[in-house]
């Protein structure tokens, strides 16, 4: 077979020098036939003389004018098929004619008559046979070219069983070819598994710029988080998208397939490794207990959800007052763990009073997770109302609904914007923490206790889906402020810190979790977008792929969030959750001045609303942070 090169050099010549080239060959077949002509007639290997060579001149002066004016050169070989055929032997029967006109019918001395037929048909076979012949040699190549050229070449990092079966597999694939292994093991580099070589790492942004590789496939289940963060962060440099592969559990169960790939996982964007959990404090208070979350539906409820039944509760109770978020959460939960599972879906408001104390009175939970809330700071800037409502008087009446139906332990999930709040969003998160910490002050018997952690990377709202979907789209990928930076959690930590946290508290406690340096919103954009193959636009770079572009913040929002408002914090069992102290109103107090909220909420006056928690919220200062804000970036633009 032709080497593919030498046929990509073929295709790539001009029109006009591949209709030169068919012309010279049907010269030299009009030439050859000639002379087998002869010596068929002869019955022996001849040498053309005399007069015998009038012949030549003769069909060539009859072949090429005919050929040319029938087209047989507007055809493109590759492509040929039975009406360029059949237009083959129309052009040969009129050529043959003549030829036999002159050489048969007439004919001279010398030239036996039957060459005037012989040629011909020669003529006509071999004609025939090299464009048949040249369109079998180059479609095929053409189609393997063009087949290759639309393949992505990658690499598959990890030679080990993993890496080889999903080596093995990619090999039938249409639309990937696997051109190199990568293996930090130094004895495979150079060796070559089924016919596929075994490189070094440490020369990645060369070898991918050399074999031509848009993708770095991550075949590497046994390596640790910190081992596999300093790969990803290596592979950054090499502009290339970095892709992982199914577990071999969900390839076992049928769950995927061995050709899919996978984005990276939050938690190697996060770039740290997460906080384990203690299996004891996970199993406290939920194994063999009756455990109702509230927003079980949403992304951080459904997740809690998901890890408590790991825990073993005797029933699962899902209170959310999205009917088909339920509905599909409680499918999934019976579909994985329905042999030892009772799951029971339970539509409601939280800000229902009768309908959440019939609940919990009906099934007496010993252990209430409260996730339910409005968390997107924006929307809650917009609707202060709407936010109060379920975040402050959806907390209480949960609250107050678990202590008269006895509940051992109730769990607020919390944030960090509640923490010197700049918006009504984390104003009533700071209030509704307030709320639990008068009440067990006041005696509660139920275990109330809160959670106050960081931005959850792939929840609902979190910047990262974002990023996804705008670097999908070519860009730009937006944030409000190049300066902001936020604490970062996966979602798994974040339930699994609410379930650990829910498990030591005492009543009235605050727990946060310890969660390093903050990370800047731009250098997290930067690392999906670098590993995702592509490049950031920039001064140092104005050829980049995808530009980030700044908007502003937006209303209530911070450049900065913190964890504590103030400093006094005490370790705890787990040594990655502090419990922190902070200040309160006395109960007889707050009870007076939430009737008073609730009377301005009814009323749906915004302004009120707003006025009041500032009054009940120590720390929030809604237009303080804005203006500085603004004063910050006029004197950088002065």
């Amino acid at each position: 077979m032709i080497a593919d090169k030498y046929v990509e050099h073929i295709l790539n010549l001009p029109r006009s020098t591949k209709r030169a080239l068919a012309l010279i060959v049907d010269i030299s077949l009009c030439i050859i036939t000639i002379w087998l002509s002869f010596c068929f007639r002869m019955n022996n290997w001849v040498a053309l003389s005399g007069v015998q060579l009038l012949t030549i001149p003769v069909s060539l002066a009859i072949a090429l004018p005919i050929f040319i004016r029938m087209g047989l050169y507007r055809a493109i070989f590759r492509f040929i098929g039975w009406s360029a055929f059949i237009t083959v032997i129309k052009a040969i029967t009129v050529y043959g004619l003549a030829f036999m006109a002159i050489f048969t019918a007439i004919s001279f001395p010398g030239i036996p008559r039957t060459v005037g037929i012989l040629q011909p048909l020669l003529l006509l076979i071999a004609i025939g046979l090299s464009r048949f012949t040249t369109r079998y040699f180059l479609y095929e190549a053409y189609n393997r070219i063009l087949r290759l050229s639309n393949q992505r070449n990658i690499l598959i990092y990890g030679a080990g069983f993993e890496g080889r079966q999903f080596g093995g597999a990619l090999s039938h694939s249409a639309d990937l070819r696997v051109v190199g292994y990568l293996d930090d093991d130094i004895n495979l580099h150079g060796s070559l598994i089924a016919g596929i070589k075994v490189y070094s790492p440490a020369n990645i942004v060369d070898l991918s710029a050399r074999l031509n590789v848009s993708t770095i496939l991550l075949a590497l289940p046994k390596i640790n988080r910190q081992r596999r963060n300093e790969i990803i962060e290596q592979l950054r440099g090499a502009r290339v998208a970095v892709r992982t592969v199914p577990d071999l559990n969900a390839l076992t169960r049928g769950h995927a397939q061995y050709t899919e790939m996978y984005e990276l996982d939050v938690e190697d964007l996060l770039g740290r490794a997460p906080v384990l959990p203690d299996q004891a404090l996970l199993e406290r208070n939920v194994r063999d207990k009756v455990v109702l979350v509230t927003g079980a539906a949403g992304s951080i409820g459904s997740e809690l959800c998901r890890g408590l039944i790991k825990s073993r509760p005797s029933i699962l109770l899902l209170l959310d007052q999205n009917e088909y978020g339920l509905y599909s959460l409680e499918n999934e939960l019976l579909r994985k763990n329905g042999d030892f599972l009772q799951v029971i879906p339970l539509l409601a408001d939280v800000r229902d009073e009768l309908r959440i104390k019939t609940i919990l009175e009906t099934w007496k939970p010993t252990t209430v997770y409260h996730a339910a809330a409005y968390k997107h700071v924006p929307l809650v800037e917009q609707n202060p109302v709407e936010g109060v409502k379920t975040n402050v008087f959806g907390t209480l009446t949960v609250a107050k609904a678990a202590i008269a139906a006895g509940a051992e332990s109730f769990i607020l999930v919390s944030t960090d914007k509640a923490v010197r709040p700049t918006n009504v969003m984390g104003a009533t998160k700071r209030l509704a923490e307030i709320i639990l910490q008068s009440l067990a002050a006041n005696g509660a018997r139920t275990k109330l206790t809160m959670v106050r952690f960081g931005n959850v990377l792939g929840s609902s709202g979190s910047v990262v889906p974002l990023f996804r979907d705008q670097i999908r789209a070519g860009g730009p990928v937006t944030l409000t402020d190049p300066e902001m930076t936020r604490f970062f959690m996966t979602v798994p930590e974040a339930t699994q810190l609410v379930v650990q946290a829910g498990a030591m508290g005492k009543g009235g406690d605050v727990f946060v979790l310890d969660m390093g340096e903050p990370i800047k919103i731009i250098d997290l954009a930067r690392r999906m977008v670098e590993l995702s193959g592509l490049t950031v636009q920039d001064e140092m770079n104005p050829g980049g792929d995808i530009r980030i572009a700044t908007t502003g913040l937006r209303p209530g929002e911070k450049l900065y969030e913190e964890m504590l408002i103030g400093d006094m914090t005490e370790a705890t069992e787990h040594p990655k959750v502090m419990r922190a102290h902070e200040q309160f109103l006395e109960w007889s107090i707050l009870e007076r001045e939430l009737e008073r909220l609730a009377a301005v909420t009814s009323e749906g006056d915004a302004t009120g609303v707003k006025r009041f928690l500032c009054e009940l919220v120590e720390d929030y200062r809604p237009l303080a942070k804005v203006a500085d804000y603004v004063l910050q970036r006029q004197k950088q633009a002065g």
